[in-house]
């Protein structure tokens, strides 16, 4: 709450200033004017709920000062403070909605006493002021709601949508020589909280705001009316009957509007125009693809149109490219969540974006996508590392995407850097819950050694064995110097020979056939290490223990 101490000498203002306990008052601005015009001014633009003021000042006595506030400023409450015991002055300020006059000098008791009454008075005015003007709305929320149902079933009702019409002009809503139209969405943003809480957290109260914004551009000119549609989500729409009219000009214009009076500007899926009301429902489905196709990356575009058969196919194939592109950052992502390195995931959580938007085409449609296909492969590493135990885990992760959810797929703004955090935060909070689940008694490098006897004939690095057994590649390598005094690749070279050495036995089998079954496909790389290990070559060691 505000306050305005208004007198032309200094040391009045800070009297008044220090001897009020303004904390007790819940005043937390205090404001100074030194004369009547300088506070108008001051009023006019800070609008402050208590105006302590002098009666007789220099430029714009209190009088003047008391009389504009009681045209043009209402619901403030001012005391006055005079040095005057004047009865025309106490009448004057009676007769103006004055809380009180207390005569210099002033005292503290009186003063306290005064801007008691007066906050009082101040508050129980506001709540009444915001009762009415609850019921007001209210009241008019509920009169154009038989409208809104009317409109609603033109679109989605083809059997009732000629009898919808017929009621519609007979009641003047819509012009009875209207033969096409355009159907225009306009995009309501679920997640935009800062917007929402301007209007107490009700989004029916937002909606009614954007309905009446939109039609008092629409309604004089009789262009269209814009309606609550009522079969489906919450939507705006607007039915524009004059298509003689630049849209884009319209919408601009609405636009602008709804920022005047909101501080957000609108996305508005624009769709062709068609017959009244047959072609409606195709409308709507070519204005909602409209907003669910539009380029996030192109932030100042504010009016979407319905893409030709063109421009659809390429929005398809962007999208079904997103699709694709996911597989390109799996691995990535696999690698990250089970090493639980905070740069790996970080670095991770960045490949995607970078993917996302590398072809310079981001729409809400494409991040649905990829945030399905995240969640899809967050479910299947879990029930792929934790079997039975993957539905428990699973439940716990879904219930911290309740805490940190995804950003809005479809909001007013988009932010890169938003997804990144969102998808760094996922796989942090997977490799947590994976790495918390792991079996104790589980001994990983016995599990490994146990898949290279099963595996040695394939092509076995050391980043897939880790990623497998949901180690770092630190770990396996570590593990198998400490155990067997060798590297990882070494470790698999020595199972190859010993394998080697028992097919070498079997005098049928070609060295070539050897080779490729122990897992080289070189021979003549085969003979190398085989000498390098055993000390003699694969043909040398058949004759020795030939029988």
């Amino acid at each position: 709450m505000k306050a305005l101490i208004v007198d032309d000498e200094a040391r009045v203002r800070k009297a008044v200033r220090l001897l009020v306990d303004w904390d007790a008052h819940q005043i937390d601005e205090i404001l100074e004017a030194g004369n009547g015009n300088e506070a108008i001014e001051v009023i006019r633009g800070q609008k402050p709920a208590l105006v302590i003021m002098d009666m007789m000042m220099e430029s714009g006595n209190g009088i003047e000062l008391m009389t504009w506030v009681n045209e043009f400023a209402g619901s403030t409450k001012f005391i006055v403070v005079s040095g005057h015991n004047d009865f025309e002055f106490v009448r004057q300020t009676v007769r103006h909605g004055g809380i009180d006059y207390i005569l210099k000098p002033i005292e503290a008791d009186a003063i306290n006493t005064a801007v008691s009454k007066a906050v009082a008075a101040w508050r129980s005015e506001e709540e009444e002021r915001s009762h009415r003007q609850q019921q007001s709305i209210r009241l008019n929320e509920i009169k154009p709601i038989y409208g809104e149902r009317l409109l609603s079933a033109l679109i989605d009702d083809p059997v009732t949508s000629e009898t919808s019409l017929r009621r519609l002009v007979a009641e003047n809503v819509i012009p009875g020589n209207a033969g096409s139209s355009r159907l225009i969405l306009v995009q309501t943003d679920a997640g935009n909280n800062q917007l929402l809480k301007r209007f107490g957290g009700d989004s029916e109260l937002l909606y009614y705001a954007i309905v009446n914004i939109c039609n008092e551009f629409l309604q004089p000119q009789k262009k269209g009316i814009a309606f609550r549609y009522w079969g489906g989500p919450p939507e705006i729409a607007i039915l524009l009957w004059d298509v003689q009219e630049s849209v884009l000009e319209l919408i601009s214009r609405i636009n602008q509007g709804i920022f005047r009076t909101l501080q957000f500007r609108m996305h508005f899926g624009i769709s062709s125009t068609g017959s009244l009301p047959g072609q409606l429902a195709r409308q709507r489905s070519e204005a909602l693809d409209a907003l669910m196709r539009r380029n996030l990356l192109r932030h100042e575009d504010y009016c979407h149109f319905a893409s030709s058969a063109g421009e659809h196919s390429k929005a398809e194939q962007a999208a079904d490219g997103s699709r694709a592109i996911f597989a390109h950052v799996q691995e990535d992502w696999r690698m990250a969540v089970i090493s639980g390195n905070t740069e790996a995931l970080s670095a991770a959580a960045q490949h995607w974006i970078d993917e996302l938007s590398r072809g310079g085409v981001v729409t809400p449609e494409m991040l649905g996508s990829w945030k399905a296909d995240a969640l899809l492969f967050r479910s299947r590493l879990v029930r792929e590392a934790l079997g039975g135990e993957a539905d428990s885990a699973l439940a716990e992760l879904e219930l911290a995407d309740r805490h940190n959810p995804a950003p809005y797929a479809n909001g007013y703004s988009f932010s890169l850097f938003a997804w990144r955090d969102w998808s760094f935060a996922l796989m942090q909070r997977l490799s947590q819950e994976l790495s918390a689940r792991q079996i104790k008694e589980r001994n990983p490098l016995t599990e490994i050694v146990k898949y290279i006897d099963q595996n040695y004939q394939s092509d076995l690095s050391l980043q897939e064995v880790a990623g497998r057994f949901y180690v770092s590649r630190e770990y396996v390598s570590r593990k198998f110097k400490q155990e067997y005094g060798i590297n990882f690749s070494d470790y698999i070279g020595s199972v190859r020979i010993n394998k080697a050495k028992l097919l070498l036995q079997n005098p049928n089998l070609k060295l070539s056939q050897i080779s490729e079954m122990v897992g080289f496909h070189d021979v003549k790389y085969f003979s190398k290490v085989f000498k390098k290990q055993i000390g003699v070559t694969p043909k040398d060691y058949r004759v020795q223990v030939a029988p």
